[in-house]
């Protein structure tokens, strides 16, 4: 009775953990791809974010989503300087551990972000 016990409460602790990571990301939850490519991918769930370059690079990242801002840090597991090339470059966000980004426009499965200079259009899939 005491295994049962301990295995329900740690499923019920890890189902309470689940649902409150998704709603961490709230509107931005789900996979975006950047409108006119088919190789630049960027995904939310709970706190932590996805950039894809297909088939090359996949690069972590966590962020926060506070009312239009969007405060990202990428970061590197093996400081592979390949990695801030990808962000910096190929998605053109810097600096690679502190993207501030404006959310300009999230709604009928479109994301539009903002540094003020540049625009990323991001189609939901």
């Amino acid at each position: 009775m005491g295994k049962f016990f301990r295995l329900t409460f740690i499923l019920a602790i890890a189902s309470l953990v689940a649902c409150q990571e998704g709603r961490e990301a709230g509107d931005l939850w789900g996979q975006w791809r950047l409108k006119d490519s088919d190789t630049h991918y960027l995904s939310f769930a709970g706190s932590v974010a996805l950039f894809r370059i297909i088939p090359e690079r996949q690069v972590y990242a966590n962020f926060q989503h506070v009312a239009d801002s969007l405060f990202i840090q990428c970061c590197s597991v093996n400081a592979d300087p390949a990695d801030t090339i990808a962000i910096e470059s190929k998605f053109g966000m810097k600096p690679f551990t502190n993207i501030r980004l404006k959310v300009q426009t999230i709604e009928d499965q479109t994301l539009v972000l903002t540094d003020g200079e540049n625009h990323w259009a991001f189609r939901k899939y």
